[in-house]
């Protein structure tokens, strides 16, 4: 997701003619409203880092006197991508190296039905200065009319704060319950592909999958390209593994609507994936909105899909986009960094999610109050980790540790409020406890 002016082409001009004066100069200028949302969103991206390039831009004069407000640099924001965790092909650190290249400040990891990478990625996006946002693209099942009406499989995008999901053991048994369904449903398309004499091997598509992840149909469509039964990765989702294709199968996903409450109760913000590859985004939007959806992707690599704001602004719902990269190569992927949302849509984006986060980090630090046990401590501090100084020990102040990690995802304003004063001075108080009882021992 680019910010930023783009340059408009200067036309040629014959030589005997008289050269015009543009009006506007070469570069767009931001309005007013993009000005205030480029500055949140970047002081937003700026939390916590030295030699901020907040706000980063430069007023100038246009033509007619008035003083503009021009971007220094684009602000690149990345809102969906796989890494070898689900079904990518790049491991997250190769992911957070490659988007540091393309200019992304800020990346949202979003594997399918896992959370496992966003650590590493948090680890690797240190050493650029980049932000991740902590996500899921989970698998569910839409009923068009209750139980028993046709099934569509749809996706959706759940957006977490630094301190990740609140009731993270719910979130992590409800995941681990779609990745073990997607081992049967993978199992089942190797079966129907033998059926069709299209033999693959099951040993092949774990180990194309990796340790411990869950094998998805692009894994099987590797298996079936290195059996020499496709041509590409395009052929065989476009014979045999499409939705509704001759090896399709479905697994064990849960349904959309239950999903989106779910991702409500854990703190997360809910987004509508590739509504495009729906056969009835309409309904389903509508019911998804009806269930907590907050928004919608509607711009893709190659532009905004005018169908699908339309269907967003109807429903009052976010609009989105990214650029589902999987590090596969080939002129057929948009890469990471690649779709280009205004600046006006992420700011209303984090206008909506901050609050949420807000919330879900407060009740995440009530529960360590309740509970200051080392578990609970590494649960904050795992989606969000912090480079610990030379002079802390491993067993370092708590309080100290978390304030590490806010500081870079909430403002001093968020910070400053007296619910979280209260928790300060909670926290405080149990280092001091638990730095007494070091002591003694």
């Amino acid at each position: 997701m680019m910010m930023s002016d783009r340059e408009s082409p200067k036309k040629p001009t014959l030589n005997n003619k008289k050269k015009k004066k543009k009006r506007g100069g070469a570069k767009r200028k931001m309005t007013l409203e993009q000005t205030v949302a480029y500055k949140a969103v970047n002081e937003w991206v700026s939390l916590d880092q030295s030699n901020s390039a907040c706000v980063d831009a430069f007023l100038d004069d246009d033509d007619f006197g008035v003083q503009c407000y021009r971007p220094k640099e684009k602000l690149v924001f990345e809102f969906h991508c796989h890494t070898t965790c689900s079904d990518g092909f790049l491991s997250p650190t190769k992911l957070v190296e490659r988007a540091h290249q393309k200019g992304v400040k800020v990346l949202a990891l979003t594997d399918h039905d896992t959370m496992s990478g966003v650590p590493e990625a948090m680890e690797a996006a240190r050493r650029f200065g980049m932000k991740i946002i902590p996500g899921v693209e989970i698998s569910t099942i839409f009923y068009s009319r209750g139980d028993s009406g046709p099934e569509e499989p749809v996706h959706i995008l759940a957006y977490y704060s630094s301190c990740g999901p609140t009731k993270s053991g719910a979130l992590e048994k409800f995941l681990g319950d779609i990745r073990d369904g997607r081992f049967l449903r993978a199992k089942n398309i190797v079966s129907k592909l033998n059926k069709l004499k299209l033999p693959v091997k099951w040993e092949n598509v774990t180990k194309i999958a990796g340790k411990g992840v869950a094998p998805g149909r692009l894994h099987i469509a590797r298996a079936m390209l290195e059996a020499g039964h496709v041509e590409n990765l395009k052929q065989a989702f476009a014979r045999y593994l499409y939705d509704g294709g001759p090896a399709y199968s479905t697994g064990s996903e849960p349904v959309a609507e239950e999903t989106v409450k779910l991702i409500h109760e854990t703190g997360g913000v809910a987004v509508l994936a590739h509504p495009w590859a729906l056969k009835n985004p309409a309904a389903i939007i509508r019911r998804l909105k009806d269930a907590g959806l907050h928004g919608v992707e509607a711009y893709r690599s190659d532009g905004k899909l005018s169908a699908y704001c339309d269907l967003a602004d109807a429903h009052d719902l976010l609009k989105l986009g990214g650029s589902d990269y999987h590090g596969r190569g080939g002129q057929q992927e948009s890469d990471v960094g690649s779709t280009s949302v205004p600046v006006l849509n992420v700011h209303e984006f984090l206008k909506v999610a901050r609050p949420i986060w807000c919330n879900a980090i407060l009740d995440i630090l009530k529960n360590y109050i309740k509970d200051p046990s080392d578990s609970n401590l590494q649960h904050i501090i795992k989606f969000g980790k912090t480079k610990v100084s030379k002079t802390n020990s491993p067993f370092g102040s708590p309080s100290e540790l978390i304030n590490q990690c806010l500081s870079s995802w909430l403002s001093k304003e968020e910070r400053d409020n007296a619910e979280f004063e209260t928790i300060k001075l909670e926290l405080t108080r149990i280092s001091a406890a638990q730095a007494e009882l070091a002591v003694s021992n």
